[in-house]
């Protein structure tokens, strides 16, 4: 056994591990600052080396995070399980241990003895009474630490992990945050003729939360809205949210029912994230913005306000939050009529809930604050109406939307291909709003599309550029522009023009202006229900030898319900690279959104 050291060497050691964290580390990283903690330990008790092992997220696993005279115990993301070898032993009695007797026998990694240490002594790492990790030293030319010396190491271990938990709590909260502002939409999505507004409100607590919020279109036109909260803070919480928000828009996209989607979601938390719950509100427009279809996963009601009456919480059942029990259960969709200048306003339950009253006061009081003409101003209000400058220690998400007429429709999109389902979605959600019913739509898709097709195609080269389409209401007409600002190329190949043709059978008038600046369709559609409510006649032309007929679908005597062309019609493709376009206007066929997004 070493000698003892004098006391005058004790008071100089002890002196020495309490200034072990002096203000110079707080600058470093976890691994540098546990590197240059470790390098201090080493010194004050003579150790060859000096290694922290940190729990892991799970706390199954210590790994090896820092080491000070045998690195590659990192360099080899060494880890060892709880109740295994000596660190693991430590970690699992939160006792101190000391071995003269280091091999295959008493530690379970080889580096130890191939390194020629012969002693061991280790010390749980523990703040808040929450174990971080362990701790221990090892000597090559000495046997045995003192008890003098486990004194100093438990000394050190409480200095190294306060200022490792602090370290990472701060680290911690710095990704969380980073994490949740990323996957918070920086932008919502400019749809014609909607208002959308949305406040994030982080709470007084310190920790972030799993508050989150998504809004986002699918090709077939329909607007996706989803709120929720992960049960829990911290990381591990917005670690969880970044997932749900993820599978949430790949689920949509298989799916127009919120609850089947709820329904997958739920699957997918109690597969992959199984002590996870999480309260999910999810609803999808349908693309008249007229109508909202919504299920709720254990989450408050969004409340609704028409414009001629009070601001109550929709009548939507509520279901059990995703995650929650051991199997599926049942999940319902509600469909509620959305008239326009409806304000809807989801929130978070930080919103409402306090300690200090209860859930109906605060429903009440979110009641009253609705105020202001806009989607933003009812943000605004109802923040300071609930939150003003009381201390909150819930984050809060609050999304406000509002349907508003739209008498003419005006938009640019870029001039590739993909921008063709960007069309089509505009089309669906305002062409009904104009009186057109569901045949006119599906041809004005198929006029409106070749339209813009034919401006990506000719009018510019791989610069590329933007293509301008507007529609006004004039009843009983609708009128529609499709302008570039390219100089159109010659046709390619044989057999071309077809796609022309069809647009002037399926409008009432067709023409197109050239001149130096670009190039312009000026297309021109009788809507038969408009012609009606005027008093004219229908302008609606048959629809004869070209295989569609007036409803939109061919014909029993004529060619299959596809029309194909060597011009292109939109980004579906067909057989040796032709476009292809199945002839339908209908929003309520049971299709999916991704294959309505062909249509």
């Amino acid at each position: 056994m070493p000698k003892s050291v004098d006391s005058d060497d004790a008071e100089d050691r002890l002196r020495r591990i309490e200034a072990i964290t002096d203000t110079t580390l707080g600058e470093l990283d976890v691994e540098e600052l546990l590197h240059q903690l470790l390098e201090r330990v080493r010194s004050i008790l003579r150790a060859d080396t000096a290694t922290v092992l940190l729990l892991d997220r799970d706390g199954r696993h210590l790994v090896a995070t820092a080491s000070s005279g045998i690195e590659e115990e990192v360099r080899q993301g060494f880890r060892i399980g709880v109740g295994e070898g000596f660190a693991g032993k430590i970690a699992a009695t939160r006792q101190a241990l000391t071995i003269d007797q280091v091999d295959s026998t008493t530690v379970i990694n080889p580096l130890l003895w191939r390194k020629g240490i012969r002693s061991l002594a280790g010390v749980p790492l523990i703040t808040g009474g929450e174990l971080l990790g362990v701790l221990h030293v090892g000597a090559v030319k000495r046997v045995g630490f003192t008890d003098q010396d486990l004194h100093l190491l438990r000394l050190a271990a409480d200095r190294v992990a306060l200022s490792t938990h602090a370290k990472l709590t701060r680290v911690e909260k710095a990704a969380a945050s980073a994490l949740q502002r990323s996957l918070l939409p920086a932008r919502l999505p400019d749809v014609p003729g909607l208002e959308l507004a949305a406040r994030y409100a982080p709470g007084d607590g310190g920790d972030i939360s799993g508050d989150w919020y998504d809004v986002f279109t699918l090709p077939s036109g329909w607007l996706c809205v989803a709120i929720g909260d992960v049960v829990g803070r911290g990381l591990a919480a917005a670690t969880v949210m970044s997932r749900l928000r993820t599978a949430t828009r790949a689920y949509a996209l298989e799916s127009r029912d919120p609850s089947e989607v709820l329904t997958k979601l739920d699957r997918h938390i109690r597969t992959f994230e199984p002590d996870t719950m999480a309260t999910i509100a999810y609803a999808m427009w349908e693309p008249t913005l007229r109508r909202m279809h919504i299920s709720l996963a254990g989450h408050l009601s969004p409340v609704v306000a028409p414009p001629q009456g009070p601001p109550a919480p929709a009548d939507v059942p509520v279901d059990p939050p995703v995650g929650y029990g051991s199997g599926a259960l049942r999940r319902r969709t509600t469909i509620i009529d959305v008239p326009l200048e409806t304000l809807v306003l989801f929130y978070t339950d930080g919103l409402v809930e306090r300690r200090n009253r209860s859930l109906s006061e605060g429903l009440a009081l979110l009641a009253d604050c609705f105020s202001g003409e806009t989607a933003d101003e009812l943000c605004s209000a109802v923040l300071a109406g609930l939150l003003g400058s009381e201390r909150n220690e819930d984050d809060v998400a609050v999304l406000a939307i509002r349907a508003r007429e739209l008498p003419v429709l005006d938009f640019e999109i870029d001039a590739v291909p993909q921008s063709l389902a960007e069309v089509r979605a505009a089309l669906r959600r305002w062409l009904p709003s104009a009186g057109a019913d569901e045949n006119e739509v599906g041809e004005l898709l198929v006029v409106v599309g070749e339209a813009c097709a034919n401006a990506i195609e000719h009018a510019y080269g791989p610069v590329g550029g933007t293509v301008r389409i507007r529609l006004e209401r004039r009843a009983p007409d609708v009128l529609v522009t499709v302008s570039d600002e390219g100089t159109w190329r010659e046709p390619r190949g044989r057999n071309r023009g077809k796609g022309t043709e069809l647009m002037r059978k399926l409008a009432d008038d067709l023409r197109f202006e050239h001149t130096a600046k670009g190039t312009t369709a000026h297309i021109r559609r009788r809507l038969a229900a408009r012609a009606e409510e005027s008093g004219g006649p229908s302008g609606a032309l048959p629809r004869t030898g070209s295989g569609v007929s007036a409803s939109g679908v061919a014909s029993q005597d004529a060619a299959p319900p596809e029309v194909t062309s060597s011009e292109p019609l939109s980004d579906a493709t067909g057989e040796h690279g032709r476009k292809t376009l199945p002839i339908t206007g209908s929003d309520h066929s049971p299709t999916t959104p991704e294959s309505e997004a062909l249509s």
